[in-house]
């Protein structure tokens, strides 16, 4: 009937299925979501409630500007006579149940239609607890995951393909996913119950198992966490709740964090829940430990110095003397960054101590590293480079990134000396020996060219930086705070403060109080400099006056 009605010049036939199969000379058009404006209309025009609330436009959001989700919820809130407050609570707490109207039409009526159609049964039992695997991962399944997190179900890639042509799934920047409408209705509500789900916990809890250290081959494997993460993260936050396996989930909690420290640095949900385990968890310090090292990527030396204190106690207590030599480490770092050097001091001196016990040269270089940043802060240079050249001695071939980090301290421990060409000596050293882009070296450089006046190469080597940290909020806000520096020195007042305000920002999402200080102080003097309207070609003049009465 189809093929005879659109062969008639004079008729237009247009059809809506999920399918997105079609008649032979019937063109298929693609129908998207709604726009927010055209749901934010649809949905009033049925509510008609004269109050229009951003809490409202919340929900629309969430159901992702899905047309039939909108019409059916605007027409239970109106026929319910809800108010905005009403229907809030009733989506909070009930969600896509809500979306059923009194003339029995409903989501889930839609969704079970699709489901029983023979063209679903054909793809055999499997395909409804497959469906429920998408659902569950907010990002959907990544396409090059679907052998091993499917491997029990014959032709898998097939019944991938028949769920888009269903329309019950869509492919999107390489994941199969599905609308959140959908996603709410067919998500396992019990996930211990579902065992492909299960199964794809532990392929995803074996994958985060692997030892990260940048010194090891198959470091960069890991970067798959980049595109992954949100599911990962949504698997552990459920399963935390759950008796499967409470070591193994918190372990791979661990290692998480540990991966998202190194190649996507991010506040996680995960912090608190790993803060609320009970104190003789087995897995507790070595979770908080990962998260302090997390906390200290974000820069929130602040958050980290009070989970280490937590940690240190936990491991004196357990008498775990390696980890307790980690952990002391890593606070004499965080109270370096607040300034705290003796008391940081102290704790890079026990952890050095311990791992001398040890016998662990590796963890002796690592202290001695420590100790090296905190007297170069402390302005002790001389003792500085001691504790660094001591280091390097006791290094093992193949420790590329502690190497690195000390070729970094002597680069700046002789530029504050006034030692140019060992410095840049030091520093180049550095680049020669990472396998990958360094942004503190570049940093530093920045900042060696900036104290001499050469702007230029102080921009071009910030610029470096700032391409290094294109995943790391942090460091790209720490070389914006720099570069605003720079334009404050060339008074070039505007463009410091844009910069020093998104800096300020970042720091502000990720709890980097100090850092937010610093922006501050740093504002007031450009804000200053606006205000009195100094020139270039004043503060010149009067520089060159100074250097003219100053001279023999």
């Amino acid at each position: 009937m189809v093929e005879e009605l659109s062969g008639l010049s004079n008729i237009s036939l247009c059809i809506t299925s999920r399918l997105s199969t079609v008649p032979p000379g019937c063109e298929w058009v693609d129908v998207p979501t709604l726009s927010m404006e055209a749901a934010h209309d649809t949905f009033y025009r049925i509510y008609r409630h004269d109050e229009r609330s951003a809490l409202t436009n919340n929900i629309l959001e969430q159901l992702e500007f899905h047309p039939l989700s909108i019409t059916l919820l605007a027409t239970v809130a109106h026929h319910s006579k809800w108010d905005t407050a009403r229907l809030v609570s009733e989506w909070d707490e009930r969600r896509t149940d809500i979306l059923q109207t009194e003339h029995r039409k409903s989501l889930a009526t839609t969704i079970e239609l699709s489901l029983s159609s023979r063209m679903f049964q054909e793809l055999g039992p499997a395909a409804r607890d497959l469906l429920g695997v998408i659902a569950f991962f907010p990002q959907g399944v990544d396409e090059k995951n679907v052998d091993w997190l499917s491997s029990t179900i014959p032709s898998r890639k097939n019944v991938f393909d028949k769920f888009c042509v269903l329309s019950l799934t869509y492919r999107s920047d390489g994941f199969v996913t599905m609308l959140a409408p959908l996603r709410d209705h067919l998500h396992p509500k019990d996930p211990k119950s579902s065992p492909l789900l299960l199964s794809a916990g532990d392929h995803y809890f074996g994958r985060l198992s692997i030892h990260l250290d940048p010194d090891i081959p198959g470091f960069g494997e890991a970067r798959w966490i980049m595109s992954e993460d949100v599911n990962v993260e949504h698997l552990l936050d459920v399963f935390t709740t759950f008796d499967v396996n409470p070591n193994e989930v918190w372990r791979a909690c661990a290692d998480f964090i540990n991966h998202i420290r190194w190649y996507k640095p991010r506040v996680t949900v995960l912090g608190p829940k790993v803060e609320r385990l009970p104190y003789d968890h087995p897995s507790k310090s070595r979770c908080l430990l990962q998260l302090s090292r997390l906390l200290g990527r974000l820069g929130n030396e602040v958050e980290r110095r009070r989970v280490l204190t937590h940690a240190s106690e936990l491991c004196r207590e357990q008498g775990d003397d390696s980890r307790l030599a980690r952990t002391l480490m890593e606070l004499s770092d965080a109270n370096r960054l607040l300034g705290l050097r003796q008391e940081g001091t102290e704790q890079a001196e026990e952890a050095l101590k311990i791992s001398e016990r040890l016998g662990d040269t590796t963890k002796q270089a690592r202290c001695l590293n420590r100790l090296a940043w905190l007297l170069y802060d402390d302005n002790q240079l001389d003792a500085a480079e001691d504790a660094a050249s001591r280091a390097i001695d006791l290094l093992e071939e193949g420790n590329q990134y502690l190497s690195v980090d000390l070729h970094r301290v002597l680069g700046d421990i002789c530029h504050a000396k006034g030692e140019r060409e060992k410095a840049i000596h030091y520093y180049e050293t550095a680049l020669g020996i990472a396998s990958s882009p360094q942004f503190w070296i570049d940093y530093s450089l920045a900042k060696l060219f900036s104290d001499e006046g050469s702007f230029d190469d102080a921009i071009t080597h910030i610029k470096r930086a700032k391409s290094h940290a294109v995943n790391d909020a942090y460091l790209l806000a720490r070389a914006m705070e720099m570069q605003a520096r720079f334009w404050y020195q060339q008074y070039r007042f505007d463009e410091a403060k844009s910069e020093v305000l998104r800096a300020a920002d970042v720091y502000g999402k990720l709890g980097a109080v100090k850092d937010v200080e610093d922006c501050r102080e740093l504002l007031q003097k450009i804000e200053a400099a606006m205000e009195d309207g100094e020139h270039p070609e004043m503060v010149f003049l009067l520089m060159r006056t100074d250097f003219l009465f100053s001279s023999p």
